[in-house]
């Protein structure tokens, strides 16, 4: 399952990052998003999601949520 298809409000735990970017992955490492680690659903936009990652509250595109596998 990927991040796209999370309810709100349900906190799940990272299983892996699928980008086949090396910059991005390291991007989505500083914000706390990596294997292991508790990611919510915050709410659901149209053009993505805002999460909930450690302390912060980030919005994501659609095609980064169906990238990070939960």
């Amino acid at each position: 399952m990927t991040l796209a298809d999370a309810k709100p409000g349900v906190e799940y735990r990272v299983k892996e990052i699928v980008t086949g970017d090396e910059e991005l992955n390291e991007f989505l490492f500083t914000l706390g998003c990596y294997s292991g680690e508790p990611i919510t659903v915050i709410s659901r936009l149209r053009s993505g999601c805002i999460v909930s990652i450690k302390d912060g509250r980030y919005n994501i595109d659609k095609e980064l949520a169906a990238a990070i596998k939960i």
